[in-house]
């Protein structure tokens, strides 16, 4: 295999948005006597506009936190997390200080959890509405664009006015997304984002994500399930045990993978 592949990179003429290189992640565990644990190292990716890179690996391989170092929730130990921005300029996230990375979370990057991030005392429509204005949406026109949204990820008109935490899983996991779909970002993350969906509104939000990339967005993603994997994903990255240990097409890393 070549090294080329193993990096995950870019296999069009797609515009590079984000480009991490040797990234690594430790955390020091000070109540266990100062334990160093390693969640990964020496990765490295690309994704590029109008791309999904899917990553993939069992459950402890580091995917999370390789996702969380990219949006700046986790500070990487090592590496660098190279973004593209729309200005044209590219950044290091790795190196910026808080309030940059902040400004940059309001308008060109976004993240969607497994877990509600949303406030608890506002509706559903309002929670929505309110993620469009801080990123230069009119009150009105995101309000709009909000229930469109909301109806097009099939959750009931009759929950828009509940508080999220009200909600299942999956409606709580489609608000999150809702809320990251509103005036898209150039790079979107998402932590399994179908995971508590059943199928009919796994079908939706898959068709969505389609229709993002397709629309230029740069995501990369963690998914397990391998069919909406080889359905959306232009790229896969696989890891274990805090590794990347293959990258390429969905079908032949996929094939390795249960091989």
């Amino acid at each position: 295999m070549t090294g080329g592949a193993m990096t995950g990179g870019p296999m069009t003429e797609a515009p590079v948005v984000l480009d991490v290189r040797d990234l690594a992640k430790n955390f020091t565990l000070h109540g266990i006597g100062g334990r160093v644990v390693h969640a990964f190292s020496g990765v490295d990716l690309t994704v590029g506009a109008g791309e999904l890179v899917a990553l993939a690996g069992g459950s402890g391989a580091g995917k999370s936190s390789v996702i969380k170092c990219v949006y700046r929730t986790y500070r990487p130990t090592a590496g660098s997390v190279r973004f593209a921005r729309s200005s044209g300029d590219t950044v290091d996230l790795a190196a910026l200080p808080d309030s940059a990375v902040a400004d940059l979370r309001e308008r060109e990057i976004g993240y969607v959890s497994q877990f509600l991030r949303a406030e608890p005392r506002r509706g559903v429509l309002d929670v929505v509405a309110r993620a469009g204005v801080r990123r230069g949406m009119a009150a009105a026109q995101a309000r709009e664009a909000a229930a469109d949204v909301l109806a097009r990820l099939r959750l009931d008109r009759e929950l828009w006015q509940t508080y999220p935490t009200l909600l299942s899983g999956g409606e709580q996991q489609r608000v999150n997304l809702a809320s990251a779909l509103l005036a898209p970002p150039r790079l979107l993350l998402l932590d399994e984002p179908v995971s508590a969906l059943d199928p009919a509104n796994r079908e939706a939000v898959l068709a969505m994500v389609q229709a993002l990339v397709a629309g230029g967005t740069a995501v990369l993603t963690i998914l397990h399930d391998h069919d909406a994997i080889r359905r959306v994903a232009t790229r896969v990255v696989l890891m274990a045990h805090g590794r990347v240990v293959d990258a390429g097409e969905p079908d032949t890393v996929l094939a390795q993978a249960v091989a």
